[in-house]
């Protein structure tokens, strides 16, 4: 197959979902060193984004990041629920790690005190909520990323390559079921990347809205099991692609 031809092939195939450099090396018997110059051509001329481990379509619109200030004050009710489900995953003597967001410092609401937790965190507002609550709190060391008051890079990273979790809780601005988790910083993502590897549980902690959701262009990939906690606004067709995968656990309220 001609080059032209072969990248117009793997243009259309990640426009038709296959976004993985292993899956497209597979599907056109190439290897990864070609499949990514594939990739970086096909950037170059707007017709991908590249992202990590792969590529998605250019078509994708990535959003401004929301001011702190109004996702705290969005989806409440949704993220007490998901709370509430997640506490429900925590066994006593567990030690946890809690990430960056508003969705994730809800569960630094609920966490039962007497339940001997070692809790790591570089999400500052959790940190607040637990220290008013009396709980032992870790905060890792890093860089503030103010828009989300957490801590990222090489000191978050050196940090979390010497510590190991029973369970990490995570968010993300959206969720795949395909590419993983996106961000709207590098930094973030590959945060995430380090601290999944450190994981003996990951639950990801996600609203209706945030399901199948592409706004940003920086991403986690979801390796081995995973479970997915969600809201009960969730519907049937968001929650098909999880579902669909063998590795994936999901939980949502019980509708009414």
């Amino acid at each position: 197959m001609k080059v032209a031809n072969r990248r117009d092939a793997i243009f259309h195939a990640v426009q038709a979902g296959t976004s993985d450099v292993g899956a497209l090396c597979q599907k056109f018997g190439i290897s990864e060193a070609t499949a990514r110059r594939d990739l970086h051509a096909l950037q170059q001329a707007g017709r991908l984004l590249r992202v990590y481990g792969g590529a998605v379509a250019a078509s994708i619109q990535h959003e401004p990041e929301t001011p702190l200030e109004l996702r705290q004050q969005h989806q409440h009710a949704a993220k007490m629920q998901i709370a509430q489900l997640a506490v429900g995953r925590i066994a006593t003597g567990d030690t946890i790690f809690i990430d960056a967001g508003t969705t994730t410092e809800g569960l630094a609401r609920v966490l039962p005190a007497d339940a001997g937790l070692t809790i790591f965190t570089n999400n500052l507002l959790a940190l607040h909520t637990l220290a008013a609550r009396g709980l032992p709190v870790t905060l890792i060391g890093g860089a503030l990323r103010a828009s989300s008051m957490s801590v990222f890079g090489a000191l978050a990273d050196m940090a979390i390559e010497r510590l190991t979790f029973d369970k990490v809780f995570t968010s993300a601005d959206g969720v795949d079921a395909d590419l993983g988790l996106c961000e709207g910083s590098v930094e973030q993502a590959w945060f995430k990347d380090r601290m999944f590897q450190r994981a003996q549980e990951l639950l990801v902690l996600a609203s209706a809205e945030k399901l199948n959701r592409r706004s940003q262009s920086h991403w986690s990939p979801l390796r081995g099991a995973w479970t997915l906690i969600t809201d009960s606004e969730a519907t049937a067709e968001q929650l098909q692609p999880f579902l669909a995968q063998k590795q994936t656990t999901v939980l949502m309220p019980e509708r009414h």
